[in-house]
Parts: C-alpha cells; structure tokens; sequence
C-alpha cells in the first residue's frame, strides 16, 4: 500500500504536468486534482508545493540544469523533468522532510509513472543538487542539528 505522502506527491506530479500541458487554469487543476484529499493538511501540502515549484521554477531548473552533464533539457521526458522540479523543491522548501526521504520517494514515483531507468537517473540528478544545496549552506531542515 502506499503511504499518504506517496499519493500526495502524485497528486503533485498530475497537478504540475495538467498545468505544464495547459498553460493556464492551476486553481482549477488543483481543485479538481484534490477533490478525493479530505485532510486540510494534505491539501495545503500539494499547495504548498505546487505554488513554491512554479514560483521558484527557474531557480529550481537552474540547479538541475547545472547538474545535467552532456545531456540536454529538452531530451528530459516531461515526467522525469517535473519529478525533478518537486524533488529539489520539496528538498529546498519543505523543512520537515529529511533530503533522502524525498530522493527515494520521487525515485519510486518515476518508476511507475515514466521509463525503467529514470529512477537511476533522477536519483543521480537529485543527489548531485542535494550536494550543492548542502555546500551552499541553503539546506533549511528543521530536524537537523544546529550546534
């Protein structure tokens, strides 16, 4: 069974990609997406999420562009590209979620919703961002020690 973060991340996922297909119409997206989503919490995670994806998109694709060597973005199914997106800003934005945490899930989500080797290579991608992130000084989780 998968747990309730797992769903909500494919939640993620749909909203970004019908957004990414439509161009316009995300408070739609989002309401219908989640419909099925009773708890406000979960509701306000996708939200959360999704907002802080498009809001930060060219800082985020900035960081996974950096880490794409001899391999263009436009050769990048769109799947692979938006679970990139969510992982580095899940990794950036949500402070309660561990980096490895999200490296896994996300892993897991492209291997059922893309090809058979894009778990290795969003995996790849995501630790290389997750070292930059760390080295300079922006990883912001509210679980690790500050001494």
């Amino acid at each position: 069974m998968k747990s309730k973060r797992r769903i909500l991340r494919e939640k993620i996922l749909q909203i970004l990609y019908a957004y990414e297909m439509n161009g316009s119409g995300l408070s739609e997206i989002i309401d219908d997406q989640l419909k099925d989503i009773s708890k406000i919490e979960d509701r306000e995670f996708c939200s959360k999420l999704v907002n802080f994806v498009l809001a930060k998109k060219k800082e985020i694709e900035d960081k996974i562009e950096k880490r794409l060597v001899n391999w263009d973005v436009a050769r990048i199914a769109m799947v692979d590209f938006i679970l990139l997106r969510i992982g580095v800003g899940e990794i950036l934005y949500i402070e309660d979620i561990p980096p490895k945490v999200t490296i896994n899930e996300i892993i897991e989500i492209a291997k059922e919703y893309s090809t058979a080797k894009s778990g290795k290579f969003i995996n790849g991608i995501l630790d290389a961002v997750l070292l930059d992130i760390k080295s300079e000084g922006k990883l912001k989780k509210s679980w690790q020690r500050t001494d």
